[in-house]
């Protein structure tokens, strides 16, 4: 795949005014009943991201002549599931900020954080319901599942593990699982599907999230303290093993020994300290870049079935984006 020069606007034109909308949605959810809930959702959709997921399920409903009202009823499901993982990842990881702002849990009590969450998990089933589709909350549901039961597999059974297997099944769980579902569910409310292309939608889905988690695997290495909220390879620091430590510890198993041995707790500052700079100096943040990369160029590969348009272009420049972009 080509390197190129992607922004936003390049796969976000299409959809831009449909964009407008789904948070217009997933702001009425808070649906005024306390004013306290309805400024902590006002906080939390306003840091939110570029809303690459919704995007997602916009084009894909473009794409293939799904219902337009109901991919918009869709896609604000699929964001707002979304934003209420962040509130739980945010306290779980004891992340201050997020995107420059600070986070629920840097203003609240974890209580009221965690009350926070579980609301904006009910409201988005509520308009995952409202698509009409058994199909959708089925798929919603299934999603939602993986996503928790990966976040307890990663508390309990992750810590310490260099398995590519654990690492591939972990980034599913909490990031490929969502990407699938915004690219598979318009398909459910499309007149006109088959399973191939249900099943083209998903390999779609899955690359770029894949793609998309790695990339992120890397920011978290290769980012500042500041402009992320938390510690530099705050992953390794709790004892997760991401694709950039993967491919270092590859060439160096003395180090892989240190983590292991003690679940990435124990380990001393000054020689955890020492461990990421090596991380962050070698070939290693290159490789789980051109690994990201090769995800990216299977989701594209994953269009072909389909007929060219601005909405397939769109996805294309996506999946190039997610690659390319800066934090």
């Amino acid at each position: 795949m080509e390197s190129v020069t992607l922004t936003t606007v390049d796969f976000f034109a299409p959809v831009q005014d449909h964009v407008a909308e789904v948070e217009r949605r997933m702001r009425a959810q808070a649906n005024g009943q306390n004013p306290d809930l309805d400024a902590a959702i006002d906080l939390i959709i306003s840091s939110g991201g570029k809303r690459v997921r919704p995007t997602v399920s916009l084009l894909v409903g473009g794409m293939i002549g799904a219902s337009p009202e109901r991919v918009l009823t869709l896609a604000a499901a699929v964001e707002l599931l979304h934003t209420a993982t962040l509130v739980h990842d945010d306290l779980i990881d004891g992340s201050l900020l997020r995107r420059g702002m600070p986070t629920l849990n840097a203003q609240w009590s974890p209580a009221a954080t965690i009350l926070t969450g579980d609301f904006i998990f009910a409201r988005a089933a509520k308009l995952a319901a409202d698509t009409d589709s058994i199909d959708v909350m089925q798929l919603f549901a299934k999603t939602l599942s993986t996503v928790v039961g990966g976040e307890i597999s990663q508390m309990f059974e992750s810590k310490g593990s260099a398995s590519r297997d654990d690492y591939y099944n972990r980034i599913y769980a909490k990031t490929a699982s969502m990407f699938e579902l915004a690219a598979v569910a318009p398909g459910y409310l499309s007149d006109v599907f088959s399973d191939a292309d249900l099943d083209a939608l998903n390999r779609y889905g899955y690359e770029v999230g894949m793609a998309f988690q790695m990339v992120d695997d890397v920011f978290d290495f290769t980012s500042e303290a500041d402009d992320i909220g938390k510690p530099v390879a705050n992953d390794l620091r709790q004892g997760l093993i991401t694709l950039p430590a993967l491919y270092y510890f590859e060439d160096h198993a003395e180090d892989l020994d240190m983590v292991t041995s003690s679940n990435g707790h124990a380990v001393g500052r000054e020689d955890m300290d020492r461990l990421i700079t090596a991380i962050r100096d070698s070939g290693a943040i290159q490789q789980a870049l051109e690994e990201a990369q090769q995800y990216a160029e299977r989701a594209v590969r994953a269009l072909d079935r389909f007929p060219n348009g601005s909405e397939k272009q769109a996805l294309i420049d996506l999946a190039n984006y997610v690659v390319e972009r800066l934090i």
